[in-house]
């Protein structure tokens, strides 16, 4: 039986999205199989898998803005920004109160440059910046705008044997946000060198980490031939767009890629189109070169 949607996998600590990736190749034995934005081995949480047709729609799914729970540590850096990276500066961490933290974490919604960690995969001249960091290189790394919708304390302030101080946050942001990167930047804040603990990301678009399904439960639901029951439909990964429903006749024009008149339903940078039925057929986008009209940017339903 051929299966296609979407699952919002439970990552567990220790593999590369490609490695979920792989694991589920073989696991639900087809080779059509995309994650929707790379998290850290170390990293957990929701990493939404398209499986079959699904992988259309793979691209905008990594466009989410999502939600991560992290834990700050103040009193060391470390050459990863996070855990895993050996320390490289260690200071001592005076009494904090929660509404200092509060303050500092308020400075940071919004509009926000970053420069990516050297230790990440975003390339420079064609090579990962992981790669020129293994090497002992240093390159100029490109600075890029990231949006925080919002971030909020979650935990106490705790300080441990060793006199670090940690407290957990909640963050929600635009693509392409470091996390380790804004805990690095909130202890400069505080005058204190500082890394990321741990991360759990917790929301990824419409998926939640409430809703995710871990291997062990997708390998007992393969055996138990009750995997449909574990996979979401592709126009859940839709809903972020604005949409519009066709006749049948309609359809018939979608389905072989016509290009259609501009409408107020129409108009939109992107409008996810729905037969009858419920289901999405294309997403539409304003022609470039014919003024009032609107073409598939992709067929989804063939």
């Amino acid at each position: 039986m051929l299966i296609d949607g979407i699952i919002p996998l439970l990552k567990p600590s220790g593999l590369t999205s490609h490695d979920c990736v792989a694991r589920l190749r073989k696991l639900l034995g087809t080779k059509k199989v995309g994650h929707t934005g790379t998290l850290d081995p170390a990293v957990t949480g929701v990493l939404p898998i398209c499986i079959n047709r699904a992988t259309k729609v793979a691209e905008y799914m990594s466009d989410y803005n999502k939600t991560y729970e992290a834990v700050v540590s103040l009193g060391s850096s470390t050459t990863t920004e996070d855990q895993t990276g050996e320390i490289i500066e260690t200071t001592p961490v005076g009494e904090l109160s929660k509404s200092e933290i509060n303050a500092v974490l308020k400075e940071f919604v919004g509009d926000l440059t970053q420069v990516p960690p050297m230790y990440s995969a975003v390339k420079v001249n064609g090579k990962k910046l992981y790669e020129y960091a293994r090497a002992g290189e240093t390159v100029e790394r490109p600075s890029r705008k990231v949006h925080i919708h919002s971030i909020h304390l979650l935990s106490q302030i705790t300080r441990d044997e060793s006199g670090s101080v940690t407290f957990k946050v909640r963050v929600s942001c635009s693509k392409g946000t470091y996390i380790r990167t804004l805990a690095v930047d909130i202890g400069k804040r505080l005058g204190l060198p500082a890394h990321m603990a741990s991360l759990v990301r917790v929301q990824s678009g419409p998926f939640n980490i409430e809703d995710s399904i871990s291997f062990e439960e997708l390998e007992d639901a393969v055996k138990n031939d009750t995997l449909t029951s574990h996979l979401l439909p592709i126009e859940k990964a839709l809903k972020i767009f604005p949409s519009v429903t066709v006749s049948a006749q309609e359809e018939k024009l979608v389905l072989n890629g016509s290009v259609l008149q501009e409408t107020e339903y129409l108009s939109n940078p992107r409008t996810a189109v729905y037969n009858e039925q419920g289901e999405c057929l294309a997403i539409y986008k304003p022609h470039p070169t014919r003024p009032g009209w609107v073409k598939p940017e992709k067929v989804i339903k063939i």
